[in-house]
């Protein structure tokens, strides 16, 4: 095919999940229709800065799947910058000596966690106006901040569990007995910028409590305390611009004590996938509705996953949305639309089509 459109696959990244990503974009690269597309990989290592590595190939098959130790830096490709370019947005310049390298069509950022997740990346990309998969920087930004992202749930009246957010300026005021007082036992403590379970803890004791605390904010400046649920683990995957579209749920039934970092990408038994989740059918209109109204109200766009906790009176309340939902092996988003009907090769090709479709929409607007 002529003319095919050239996707620079951007992963790896400045962030904890920087092996995660690794392992996503596998899945995306061998998912790609390459008789549609031409596939330019463009690892990050994790300083932030970019490498160019055209043999996906043997990227694909350097390491077994489920590893999770592959790291980007020298020797996977030389490095590379884009500038903004009027007449070629998305050239990619060789580090070493400035030549003009490919210039890319459209951008999908396959970025886990802070600085790919959380807005930065979205941000560099608008201003160099590129086209790229995924939320734009505000549905990213907020998405990825659990505190900010329960807040705007809460005013929208989508419920979310009860909470508590400390800062460093702050957490000497919430000692363990008001947080217990509060909140009850157990607790989950967790990073609010993180995502894969990342410094998250189950605390039931005040020891626990205090350790927890200090690794939470190893990863961030901001840690939500957040209130136990008892009820089954849900998750809904959407799709779309201004129409998003529900996937079929799936139930994530831990074998672990819960769903960690170890149970999502390194235990292929960490977990059961109920695909579709085991509900009756009112309930899981209920649910779906309520994931494109949450996806719609943090403003998202192209993809997200959306987990909820689903109690045994059928009260739902939203854990988190993601904005770049895990594309592994074991990940539930494509999981998710393959149960509704889509593959992957399908969904990749939609996402791609879906970041082109909103920078067009957006070139219309005046900024003059």
């Amino acid at each position: 095919m002529e003319n095919k459109t050239r996707v620079g696959v951007l992963f790896g990244g400045k962030s904890t999940e920087h092996e995660v990503s690794i392992a996503s974009a596998k899945n995306v690269i061998r998912a790609i229709d390459k008789e549609k597309y031409d596939v330019v990989l463009i690892g990050m290592d994790k300083k932030g800065n970019w490498y160019l590595n055209e043999a996906y190939q043997d990227f694909l098959d350097k390491t077994a799947e489920g590893k999770m130790k592959e790291a980007i830096g020298a020797g996977f490709g030389e490095r590379v910058f884009i500038v903004p370019n009027e007449q070629a947005a998305g050239q990619l310049i060789r580090l070493s000596d400035g030549q003009q390298l490919e210039t890319i069509d459209v951008f999908y950022p396959v970025l886990h966690g802070p600085f790919g997740e959380d807005g930065t990346v979205q941000g560099m990309l608008k201003l160099l106006n590129v086209p790229y998969v995924g939320a734009d920087v505000l549905g990213t930004a907020v998405g990825m901040d659990k505190d900010i992202m329960k807040k705007l749930l809460i005013a929208e009246g989508i419920p979310v569990g009860d909470y508590i957010c400390l800062m460093h300026y702050n957490k000497d005021d919430f000692s363990y007995e008001n947080i217990v007082d509060r909140l009850g036992l157990p607790v989950f403590v967790k990073p609010s910028n993180a995502g894969s379970s990342v410094g998250i803890s189950k605390v039931r004791t005040k020891e626990e409590y205090e350790t927890a605390i200090e690794e939470a904010f190893k990863y961030d400046n901001k840690v939500l305390i957040e209130a136990f649920i008892d009820g089954r683990e849900i998750e809904c995957a959407v799709l779309g611009n201004e129409f998003p579209k529900a996937s079929v749920l799936g139930e994530i039934v831990p074998s672990h004590d819960f769903y960690s970092y170890d149970a999502k990408y390194l235990d292929d038994k960490g977990a059961a996938l109920m695909i579709p989740a085991p509900l009756d059918e009112a309930l899981t209109a209920r649910i779906r509705k309520i994931a494109v109204q949450a996806f719609q109200a943090l403003c998202h766009e192209g993809l997200g996953r959306v987990d909820f906790f689903l109690t045994k009176t059928n009260e739902i309340y939203i854990i988190e949305i993601n904005s770049m939902p895990g594309f592994t092996n074991i990940s539930m988003y494509p999981q998710l639309w393959a149960a509704t009907g889509v593959s992957q090769t399908e969904l990749v090709d939609k996402l791609i089509q879906l970041g082109i479709q909103r920078f067009e929409r957006d070139q219309n607007l005046q900024v003059e």
